[in-house]
């Protein structure tokens, strides 16, 4: 065998002691499969002293990890500190400008500099590596650079977020509210302390636009993204959901439209027996649909230290086998810009609920709105009577325009009898 590829791991959280964890578990299926042994020769983490689970005998210790990464000895530089910017960022920066490769779990920072990231490691040479930034133990970075490259992609869309998928299934399988299962996610450790980036869409929108990126050959943008969370979704709307045929999930989808390219993450209804519906608990999901191969669904272990270990691991893997190419596919100068359709061009069925006090006209003032925005309804469910009582109405309405809808739930809302904000809910077919 050859020298071993000697590498350094910024960050001693669960990404970095897991792949320390993994490569020293797996070390000799890892040198028979990479051609030569991979070995960690260096460590940095904020805490010294704090006890871990991984043996860090023999390891130098550094308390600079952007130090590190420019002097070490070293093939590749592990980033597995997180965060957009900061130390995460002068870190990569610093492997680059060394000429080291570099492998990243961070989406937050992709997501807002992976394309000059990328042009900076093909100017010296070297690999940006990224599977674990996307849905964990998937491969799914490789499988649309790689497997789907023959392709023309129409969509990719998933299920990017185990915390989201795990409440949205809890409250559909115990009938609890969305308060009381985060609190529950909270303490089984699913859920941050914060769970802001979760809950509010934004770690899937980093995922999504890395994975836009790598299926239409744009630049990454963020900013082009629309997002919504699972805060508003209600226990109500999961039984309306699993009465009319659907489950609801948190996604995240970019799909090639007239219009230009849709990148969206809200909660959608999707049918129960859908590979996309079927997908539970913390589970995450890609489904890929191209002109040739058609359409495939990856499912997996969205996070944690062995699956994001496992990714990583892959990653290094190529390095050391000397697999090496445009990190987005194509090199970054060819990435063109991305073209977006706007969220008010996007087509779709609509699910709608309404909390109105039931007295005659209601109905009227409700149909007379959606008919002057040309929304049409598909199906309409009420339970029983409760005249002067507060009920809900709920309404499905065929294909119509984002606009259409905004148009029409603006005016709903300011009906006299309709006592709380309108929720709509978008309906993916699949």
């Amino acid at each position: 065998m050859t020298a071993p590829l000697k590498v350094a791991i910024a960050g001693l959280g669960t990404v970095g002691a897991g792949t320390l964890t993994l490569l020293q578990f797996q070390a000799d299926l890892i040198a028979a499969r990479a051609g030569r042994p991979i070995t960690v020769v260096a460590v940095s983490a904020r805490d010294r002293r704090r006890h871990r689970e991984v043996v860090l005998d023999g390891l130098r210790w550094y308390d600079d990890a952007a130090q590190m990464a420019a002097e070490a000895d070293i093939d590749v530089v592990v980033e597995a500190i997180g965060g957009a910017e900061g130390i995460a960022l002068a870190v990569c920066r610093a492997a680059i400008a060394g000429g080291r490769h570099l492998v990243t779990a961070n989406k937050a920072l992709l997501a807002l500099s992976g394309v000059e990231l990328a042009a900076e490691a093909e100017a010296k040479g070297v690999t940006l590596g990224f599977e674990a930034a996307v849905a964990g133990g998937i491969p799914i970075i490789k499988a649309i650079r790689q497997g789907l490259a023959g392709n023309r992609l129409n969509q990719v869309t998933g299920i990017l977020n185990g915390t989201c998928n795990y409440i949205l299934t809890t409250m559909r399988a115990c009938g609890r509210d969305f308060a009381a299962v985060l609190a529950e996610a909270q303490a089984l450790g699913y859920a941050e302390a914060d769970p802001s980036f979760d809950i509010d869409g934004i770690d899937t929108a980093h995922k999504l636009t890395i994975l836009t990126s790598l299926a239409f050959g744009t630049r990454v943008d963020f900013g082009k993204v629309h997002i919504e969370g699972i805060r508003h979704v209600s226990a109500l709307d999961i039984r309306y959901a699993e009465e009319l045929g659907y489950r609801i999930k948190l996604l995240g989808i970019a799909r090639r439209t007239e219009a230009g390219i849709e990148q969206r993450v809200h909660p959608c209804m999707v049918p129960i027996g859908s590979m996309i519906g079927r997908v539970e608990g913390v589970f995450n999901a890609v489904l890929a649909e191209g002109d040739f191969v058609g359409r495939t669904l990856f499912e997996g272990r969205g996070a944690g230290a062995g699956p994001t270990a496992s990714a990583v691991v892959s990653d290094l893997i190529d390095i050391a086998a000397g697999r090496q190419g445009p990190a987005f596919g194509i090199p970054a100068s060819q990435l063109a810009p991305l073209q977006a359709a706007p969220m008010s061009a996007h087509i779709g069925a609509y699910y709608i609920r309404l909390m109105v006090q039931d007295h005659p006209g209601v109905f009227a003032d409700v149909a007379a709105a959606l008919r002057d925005a040309q929304v049409s309804m598909e199906a309409v469910l009420q339970r029983g009577r409760a005249p002067g009582e507060t009920v809900p109405v709920v309404m499905t309405v065929h294909d119509t325009s984002e606009a259409s809808m905004v148009q029409a739930m603006s005016r709903i809302s300011h009906l006299a009898a309709v006592v709380e904000p309108p929720r709509l809910i978008r309906i993916e077919p699949f």
